[in-house]
């Protein structure tokens, strides 16, 4: 039997809302088989695998990772803009035309 890494259940938080779901029997049986060798029941992990791909899947979508190169010219583009150009100023003059500030 592996460690298993009980993350949900770490959460200090009472189980008060439900999540149900199909699923297929031979996803069913491979979860099921799954959670006996780590010794916890299929919805421990269940939730676990769910919890542990959300927070990947979070994470993913609010960082951006650079290469040195990008981050460089980005840094360098924040430093050292570049004259605005006629769509800016469009932009611009649309914000005055059609803003108001108090």
């Amino acid at each position: 039997m592996q460690a298993f890494d009980d993350a949900a259940g770490a959460i200090n938080e009472r189980s008060t809302v439900r999540m149900n779901f199909r699923t297929k029997p031979h996803i069913k049986q491979a979860i099921q088989q799954a959670a006996t060798w780590c010794g916890v029941d299929d919805s421990v992990f269940v939730m676990n695998a769910a919890y542990k791909a959300a927070l990947e899947t979070i994470q993913t979508h609010e960082r951006t990772i650079l290469s040195r190169k990008d981050y460089e010219a980005i840094l360098n583009a924040l430093e050292n803009p570049g004259p605005p150009s006629d769509a800016l100023r469009e932009a611009f003059a649309r914000h005055d035309q059609t803003i108001e500030s108090r």
